[in-house]
């Protein structure tokens, strides 16, 4: 009788690790404007940093549901991921030590890279993108730029769909190995057009070819029973589920990135 085969134990997926893992609080980051918490978790001999958002530490918005944006963060992870872009970092869903919240692999950055920068002139240089002219005190002004860098124009398309409306400089975060991941997505998916970037510099651009058949992906992904809107419809409602898949339909109907609408500050405050 020959022996039984031995399975191979499941490697532990950084989703596994958030997720299953023994959170442990080790401070708070002051700067967030809602409860952000420095935690690490252990899970079967591995362990990481990671940033847990609990829900009953969220501000009330006047424009979001109360209780939503740790949802909402997890739901632009699944987008990220279904555009096969990974430029959100890997974000759950669970109970913490404050109870339910996001919790969010954390990023090192590297400080050598430079994705935005304020330049004298009208115009910016050659590898640059202008989004605004910025006051600088004692009536000067100054051009403010982001790199002409396709990582950033990535990102700028997936804040379309998603509809992010505080997309500002702090939450870009280069690595060391090349990658770009973008941050704190609470405040996305709405219903209305509130898309509030630094990312304007492709405004009226047309497409590259690459968003397009991303953007045909997600297209499937959020038809009604599509892999994308089953795991979306846990996390957003109905009806912010139906603006995002208006929202893909629109960026491929136009073939173009989107431009300031007028309708709503284009630019957060502080853009940093």
């Amino acid at each position: 009788m020959s022996a039984p085969e031995r399975i191979p134990p499941r490697s532990v997926t950084p989703v596994d690790l958030l997720t299953e893992g023994e959170l442990t609080v080790r401070g708070r980051i002051r700067e967030a404007s809602n409860a952000a918490l420095l935690c690490t978790v252990a899970y079967q001999g591995q362990e990481a940093s990671c940033v847990y958002k609990p829900v009953a530490g969220e501000r009330p918005l006047w424009d979001f549901p109360d209780g939503t944006l740790a949802q909402r963060e997890v739901a632009a992870y699944e987008v990220s991921e279904a555009t096969g872009w990974g430029l959100v970092p890997p974000t759950v869903l669970r109970d913490g030590p404050y109870g339910e919240g996001m919790v969010q692999l954390w990023i090192d950055v590297t400080p050598e890279a430079e994705l935005l920068a304020l330049v004298d002139g009208e115009e910016p240089e050659p590898g640059w993108k202008a989004i605004a002219l910025a006051e600088v005190g004692e009536g000067k002004t100054a051009l403010l730029v982001h790199a002409d860098d396709e990582r950033l124009r990535r990102l700028a398309v997936l804040d379309a769909v998603i509809n992010n409306a505080d997309r500002k400089g702090g939450h870009l975060l280069p690595t060391e190995d090349g990658r770009l991941h973008g941050i704190d997505h609470g405040v996305t998916f709405n219903v209305e057009n509130k898309l509030r970037t630094l990312l304007w510099g492709w405004a009226g651009e047309p497409l590259t070819g690459e968003a397009v058949e991303v953007l045909g992906g997600l297209r499937d992904g959020l038809k009604e029973g599509g892999a994308l809107a089953v795991r979306l419809a846990g996390l957003i409602t109905a009806a912010e589920l139906a603006a995002t898949r208006a929202r893909v339909e629109a960026l491929l109907a136009a073939g173009k990135h989107p431009e300031p609408s007028g309708e709503w500050p284009a630019i957060p405050w502080p853009p940093v």
